[in-house]
């Protein structure tokens, strides 16, 4: 991550960034790059030993770290008021629950993480971005463009994530809020794990891929550092795959 760091410099110095899911994976990889800009980054964990953990790590250490279920939109209001400013959101806190998810019970407790929790924390946050002219980044998917059998609710949640990245997009405009989204693909985390070890799973993932490896977690996070910069001053309302091209094969 210090590459990344060195690469695009500290540009967001002084500026500060709440990053929800930011303990481990994707989103602690995103929290890593926007401190290496300069940003002084809060994360999230939904438990106190996601959150002791995240603290206890050496390569977190510089970051706030806090309990919150995006589910509680009281718990949401409550953390984003204690910001006195805020320049970054980036909504990572998410679930998937292979082959649970046709119980309608885990589809609608999927869909209340992934999609009504990025809902909550976006209108929690509105107000001090819009003062910030700030800049809000939605975890989206390559399951936001076709489907996945074993997790349906995943795949709706993050096809949900597209279009209210979008939406939002319009509407937030007006602030000067620009909203825009990831759509990562197979990338090397402790969720695909199990991909990774299966031989025969995991060489038809990369068959496919063009570039013909996994993603890391640093690929993601420099597509949002991306977006996040002065260089993207002028996008806002895209869905930016991080996928090797998986998408296009």
């Amino acid at each position: 991550m210090e590459s990344i760091g060195r690469t695009f410099g500290r540009f967001l110095q002084g500026r500060k960034a709440l990053v929800t899911g930011g303990t481990s994976g994707i989103g602690a990889a995103i929290g890593r790059a926007l401190e290496a800009a300069g940003a002084e980054v809060t994360i999230t964990g939904v438990t106190e030993q996601e959150v002791a953990a995240a603290k206890a790590a050496p390569d977190l250490a510089g970051m706030r770290a806090e309990v919150l279920n995006v589910r509680d939109d009281g718990a949401v209001r409550q953390l984003v008021s204690a910001f006195d400013n805020l320049d970054f959101l980036v909504n990572c806190a998410g679930t998937i629950r292979r082959g649970a998810e046709h119980e309608p019970e885990v589809f609608e407790q999927v869909l209340d993480i992934n999609l009504t929790g990025t809902m909550r924390c976006c209108a929690a946050a509105r107000p001090l971005l819009g003062k910030s002219g700030g800049v809000i980044i939605n975890i989206a998917s390559m399951l936001s463009f076709f489907g996945g059998g074993l997790v349906p609710g995943y795949s709706a949640s993050k096809g949900g994530v597209a279009q209210l990245t979008k939406s939002l997009a319009i509407a937030y405009a007006p602030d000067t809020i620009r909203v825009n989204a990831v759509a990562p693909g197979w990338i090397a985390t402790p969720l695909t794990q199990s991909l990774q070890e299966d031989a025969a799973r995991s060489q038809a993932i990369l068959d496919r891929t063009p570039l013909k490896r996994w993603g890391r977690p640093e690929d993601v996070a420099g597509a949002v550092l991306f977006l996040c910069s002065p260089a993207a001053a002028f996008i806002t309302g895209t869905i930016l795959p991080v996928d090797g091209g998986y998408l296009t094969a």
